[in-house]
């Protein structure tokens, strides 16, 4: 049995069975629904369906990183039963909750000279983020040492291959991110955005895709390009979705269609209450290992 602990937060976006039968201990970020705070606990306070359903209704949200004394308190939990820490972040692209884990394993560190601890900045996000966990959680269950995989995850990390897809801006423009008159403009012309994150964690908008059929098969066609060894690609597939299972099976057939040799088939997980706070519904990503991410 390994002794140290793999640890991360609840915005990899993995189900709750999926973290514990992995043997992946998470610690939850917050978020608010109409003022009333709730635990990002992956779906079980409010469910997911309603939690769109509400968003698609009007309900305001809003979300809260886990902060320093969280994460302490989460870390000290572990060591304290004697077993070294790899804690695995969302992207501090997108988040300020890296350098809260960083501090607070500073702290955790004075306080237990005699353990190891590794905060990773994944550089990534929702269930790309929980893809490269479980590959570490691969690694773990292969007898690797806490600092092969620490070493594995800083050095791979940016091979994975991160893509969005939104076929409704109503929330990226409530959110700030896409300017009003751009929302506008682009529901009157049925424009989806196919976005990736590049190398600093950062999403980034890099085609307008016009209708949705087309930016659904685009998205595939990014897994064409960038997929480790191409058609051959014989690793997993991560993929999660925003109230729109529909149109993630018709990408998740295509993809498997294409890409015969998959090591399973294509795992579809739901956009957690923080991401989606900030997405919204209608939000489509995929995540396989690939080319090294361009800027």
């Amino acid at each position: 049995m390994s002794n140290f602990v793999l640890s991360a937060c609840s915005t990899a976006d993995l189900s709750k069975a999926h973290f514990e039968s992995r043997g992946i201990e998470y610690i939850c970020f917050h978020y608010f629904m109409d003022d009333v705070e709730y635990m990002d606990d992956l779906g079980q306070s409010i469910p997911f369906d309603e939690f769109y359903k509400r968003m698609s209704e009007g309900a305001d949200t809003r979300t809260a990183q886990v902060n320093i004394s969280e994460y302490l308190d989460h870390f000290e939990s572990i060591l304290s039963r004697g077993q070294d820490i790899l804690h695995v972040c969302l992207s501090s692209g997108i988040s300020g909750s890296y350098n809260s884990a960083c501090n607070a394993a500073l702290i955790a560190a004075e306080r237990y000279p005699e353990r190891k601890i590794y905060v990773v900045d994944s550089l990534a996000a929702s269930s790309g983020f929980g893809l490269l966990v479980d590959k570490l959680a691969d690694l773990r269950d292969e007898g690797k040492s806490i600092d092969e995989v620490h070493a594995w995850a800083e050095e791979n990390k940016l091979n994975l291959q991160i893509w969005f897809l939104s076929t409704d801006l109503t929330f990226f423009v409530k959110g700030g991110r896409i300017s009003k008159a751009s929302g506008v403009f682009g529901g009157l012309l049925n424009i989806c955005p196919l976005m990736n994150m590049d190398t600093e964690g950062h999403l980034v908008p890099r085609v307008k895709v016009r209708g949705k059929k087309k930016v659904l098969q685009e998205i595939v066609k990014r897994m064409e390009e960038f997929a480790a060894d191409g058609y051959d690609y014989s690793d997993k597939c991560y993929m999660c979705q925003s109230a729109c299972i529909e149109d993630a099976r018709e990408v998740a057939d295509a993809i498997e269609e294409k890409f015969p040799k998959l090591k399973e088939k294509v795992l579809i997980n739901n956009i957690g209450t923080v991401i989606g706070s900030h997405t919204g519904p209608g939000t489509i990503a995929i995540f396989f290992w690939g080319d090294r991410r361009a800027e």
